[in-house]
């Protein structure tokens, strides 16, 4: 059986038994004004954090959600765009898609607005997404990729960049790890798809979405996940997983290389109202401007004895230098 195989018999399995403990996110349930949540899609809920974003979903954008889970954030999704197909949720799993289309007729007992033909569902996998080029203005999957193996995941993140129209947007949350996994940890192919073993470093992760051509690159969140230690788990120390939700944006790739922002600002301290970079970055005394980790370099490069450049956060909210 392969890893692939391996993750359709676990999802399948979820889908006819909702398993609450499946993945456990630290991110509370959204609450806007007219929304409902089923009980039943809160315990489908199969992500490690959020990809649904307001400001991502301006203009009701016709919207794509890889691996439908219990149709939460394909309902969330449809609340900014309520529109006959404005939605597109993909899934190679029959069950859950079955699941899906159940649960949103519950969705629509608690939420007078929600029609369930807002939300269009496909069967397919992200390997080979049955969707057409430059279609979609938001993308999203949530503990999904983490599970590919490297050239899988190049193929599924250019699967996503096909379909994206110019500007899009590529938004996710997945599971990364800092510290090396043994192989046999790496080839389990059951811990593979419980979004575990399958982690890799951020930079790692954000070299993946940038040799596919997203010339933007936002860390918008990096929270605790998962322990792997060594009295349940095949490894010799304690491994801490991390879960990040990151948005890859279809813009052209800079000359210069990507802009990809960690939460990193600069803040000029010195005896004028401003510093002028002279290349269109403008720092007014002592405020923080979000600076990408380029344009951090440039500014450290200078060796000014009054621009402080912050570590990375990990929390990028937009604005800022480019």
């Amino acid at each position: 059986m392969s890893y692939l195989e391996a993750t359709h018999d676990l999802y399948k399995d979820a889908a006819l038994t909702p398993d609450v403990g499946l993945c456990c996110t630290t991110n509370p349930v959204w609450e806007l004004p007219g929304l409902k949540i089923p009980r039943i899609m809160q315990e489908m809920n199969y992500g490690c954090g959020s990809t649904v974003h307001a400001r991502d979903l301006t203009n009701n954008p016709r919207t794509l959600y890889v691996g439908v889970g219990g149709g939460m954030e394909l309902l969330q999704f449809a609340y900014f765009s309520r529109q006959k197909g404005g939605v597109v949720g993909v899934d190679v799993v029959d069950e859950m898609l079955s699941a899906s289309r159940k649960n949103f007729k519950e969705a629509e007992e608690l939420n007078p607005w929600f029609d369930s033909s807002f939300v269009e569902l496909k069967k397919g996998d992200a390997l080979n997404l049955p969707v057409e080029d430059d279609s979609i203005d938001v993308a999203a999957q949530n503990c999904l990729f983490n599970i590919f193996k490297a050239e899988d995941l190049k193929r599924a993140i250019a699967e996503m960049y096909r379909v994206l129209k110019p500007h899009g947007r590529l938004v996710m949350s997945d599971p990364t790890c800092e510290q090396p996994m043994n192989d046999t940890l790496r080839n389990d192919d059951r811990l593979r798809a419980l979004c575990l073993s399958g982690s890799i470093p951020i930079v790692e992760y954000i070299k993946m979405l940038t040799d596919a051509g997203f010339g933007t690159i936002e860390i918008r969140a990096r929270k605790p996940y998962r322990i792997l230690d060594p009295k349940h788990y095949a490894t010799d120390e304690l491994i801490y997983i991390e879960s990040i939700e990151v948005a890859a944006i279809k813009d052209p790739m800079p000359a210069d290389g990507p802009c990809i922002f960690t939460g990193k600002a600069a803040i000029y301290y010195g005896e004028e109202d401003f510093f002028d970079d002279n290349l269109g970055h403008v720092l007014l005394k002592n405020q923080p401007l979000a600076v990408c980790d380029k344009t951090a370099g440039a500014l450290a490069g200078l060796n000014r004895d009054d621009i402080f450049i912050s570590p990375s956060t990990f929390h990028y909210d937009g604005g800022g230098c480019c």
